[in-house]
């Protein structure tokens, strides 16, 4: 048993900016609250000493691990780019958990990342949600695969036009989506029919395996699509699609959702946003602005906030959220998008995203506010278990 006492705490949920305590066995997060340290004579005792005390800091969409750091080709498995429809990739078969990344995220206070392919391709392959700590991935891994990848807009235009090969156009990009999610659907149709006629002991002939549409018909089956898109009009053909095909679905980046936000609104439509540091590096870019967060939280559209890590080193993931903050996007609502909001919008709620009891006790006690620019952290808490502690 292990009892934090004495932390400014923002839990993300009821309590914040409150002193409490926090109790912990094994994992998991037993209850928040005041406890006398009498009454838990064998509990281990952490004085946070009235230090903010956060949940674990949570990337709704990145590449670390995948797209590795310090070495070039050789740890350059982002994207397979010799066919725009890829969906029976697996992140998790590419991730390196000895990319150096990982210890500079943890060491920042980031104990969550869902990261996977990038957008190179139509269809990508899938994502995996990992804690930022471990030897295998195995060790690591919280969900293997939480959702399917797939771009619109500029970047497989520019990767398959410099091969002369489909897609050359935003038309093309979204007939080889619709394409393969049709056909998708139809392997999925055939292959229950074929698992219903024997369970009525009804002769039936067995569809042949296709291992791209066996993948990617799971998003019928509740699996989760991530669509990049930066435009207006690429985030509108986004949502076409996901509704045509009744998708479970989230628009990645959607940096000009802001401008077209009473459509977001209206279609109820959960983004992820950024990376909003740096330049605009590109003519897709060019409305890229710090003042979405706030307008997207006034219109009440879901969003969380990304570093789509390298892009942005993950450990400047809360540099990225102060500047949002300082445009106008509340304090609380800002450290929500990369913890609660982040987890909600990748399925992992329930266990992470908030500091209440029955979660997983990853925490991060800071030497100061937690969006101030000098401030590192003083301890990083995975799994109950100490997974940093400043010198």
């Amino acid at each position: 048993m292990l009892l934090i006492k004495n932390a400014n705490l923002i839990s993300m949920k009821d309590i914040n900016y409150e002193i409490c305590d926090i109790m912990i066995e094994g994992s998991k997060i037993q209850g928040v609250g005041h406890y006398d340290e009498a009454d838990y004579p064998n509990a281990r005792i952490i004085d946070a000493k009235n230090r903010y005390v956060t949940p674990g800091i949570i990337d709704p969409h990145c590449h670390i691990g995948i797209y590795e750091e310090a070495i070039g080709f050789e740890g350059l498995d982002v994207n397979e780019l010799t066919n725009p429809v890829f969906p029976e990739l697996r992140a998790i078969d590419g991730i390196k958990p000895q990319d150096v990344a990982f210890k500079d995220a943890l060491e920042a206070g980031v104990t969550t990342v869902c990261t996977g392919p990038g957008s190179g391709n139509v269809i990508g392959g899938t994502f995996c949600v990992l804690k930022t700590i471990g030897d295998t991935v195995e060790s690591m891994v919280i969900v293997k695969e939480s959702s399917m990848k797939m771009a619109l807009g500029e970047n497989p235009k520019r990767v398959y036009n410099s091969k002369g090969q489909t897609p050359t156009t935003r038309m093309a990009s979204a007939a080889l989506i619709r394409e393969a999610l049709t056909k998708a659907k139809e392997y999925l149709a055939k292959k229950t029919k074929y698992q219903e006629d024997v369970a009525a002991g009804k002769e039936a002939n067995k569809p042949d395996f296709n291992m791209k549409w066996e993948s990617l018909a799971r998003v019928f089956q509740g699996m989760s699509v991530k669509i990049h898109a930066h435009q207006q009009d690429d985030i509108v053909t986004a949502i076409r699609i996901i509704e045509e095909f009744n998708l479970d679905g989230t628009i990645e980046h959607a940096t000009e959702g802001h401008l077209i936000v009473d459509y977001l609104k209206e279609k109820n439509q959960r983004v992820i946003i950024g990376p909003t540091l740096g330049s605009k590096s590109k003519y897709e870019l060019r409305n890229k602005s710090f003042k979405a967060a706030k307008i997207l939280s006034e219109n009440q559209v879901p969003f969380a906030i990304m570093t789509d890590h390298p892009v942005i080193n993950l450990a400047n993931a809360l540099t990225q959220v102060a500047i949002f903050v300082r445009e106008g996007l509340p304090e609380l609502e800002g450290l929500r998008a990369v913890t609660l909001y982040a987890a909600r919008i990748n399925g992992i709620e329930e266990r992470l995203g908030s500091i209440e009891k029955g979660k997983d006790a990853d925490l991060v006690i800071w030497d100061n506010h937690p969006l101030h620019y000098l401030t590192k952290t003083d301890l990083v808490m995975i799994n109950g278990e100490i997974a940093y502690e400043k010198a």
